[in-house]
């Protein structure tokens, strides 16, 4: 039976069933990770791990998204393991040896995360207008956008960095308009921005493409930030 009303967190059987009524192809647990679609697993309560559940003391939905434990599910396997994750606050745990491991059917695939991917989907199918001329333009993300988007992806204090003026040097990424008003109003560009993060500090493209995708605010650069990729050869 198609499901025409995704739950909150649908089973593997569910989202693939939604996502062919929705998109006319048939989805599989490889094609959902190729995607980029977290899959996810409850993790009851457990004592022994006190520092992984916080206050979340009736468990909490733990994401899959170490790329070696993503791999093995795409390949196939008979279980899930788990090696590493986010804990109840949303910060990235590493699992204790051997990690932890939990039923194919117990993968659950959060109902906004689904209707991004059919967005996502049918905005790629439109026809696509012909790129305007590059121009400098005043519009941009202020730093609160930019810490939400690319701050879980560096290492560095992203906010002390763009605090203390051009990041990699200059203006950097900074609207160059923007910088004769006040702080509080600067912008920054954020494909230079994440093209500048993965250039001198080494974050992942798929991060930072993940960023584009995750961020409605970002939703007016990806077509210029898909260009940069293909000029690069991805």
């Amino acid at each position: 039976m198609t499901i025409t009303v995704l739950p909150f967190r649908a089973t593997l059987e569910q989202a693939c069933d939604w996502l062919e009524a929705n998109t006319g192809s048939s989805w599989t647990l490889a094609r959902l990770i190729e995607h980029e679609v977290t899959p996810y697993v409850w993790l009851d309560y457990d004592a022994n791990y006190p520092e992984l559940f916080g206050a979340a003391n009736g468990g909490y939905a733990a994401p899959i998204f170490y790329e070696g434990d993503t791999a093995r599910l795409a390949a196939g396997s008979a279980d899930v393991l788990i090696t590493m994750t986010k804990d109840a606050y949303k910060i990235v745990a590493r699992l204790p040896e051997p990690g932890f491991r939990r039923r194919l059917d117990e993968l659950r695939f959060q109902k906004k995360d689904l209707e991004k991917l059919v967005k996502t989907l049918k905005r790629a199918a439109e026809p696509q207008p012909e790129p305007k001329a590059a121009a400098e333009s005043t519009a941009g993300i202020f730093k609160e956008q930019a810490l939400a988007a690319f701050g879980p992806l560096v290492k560095m204090n992203l906010d002390t960095a763009l605090t203390g003026g051009g990041i990699f040097g200059d203006d950097g990424a900074r609207i160059k308009a923007s910088t004769k008003k006040a702080k509080s109003k600067i912008v920054w560009n954020p494909v230079v921005l994440a093209l500048g993060l993965h250039d001198v500090y080494r974050v992942p493209l798929r991060g930072l493409s993940r960023a584009f995708t995750a961020h409605d605010f970002l939703d007016p650069w990806r077509d210029e930030w898909e260009r940069s990729l293909r000029l690069l050869g991805h």
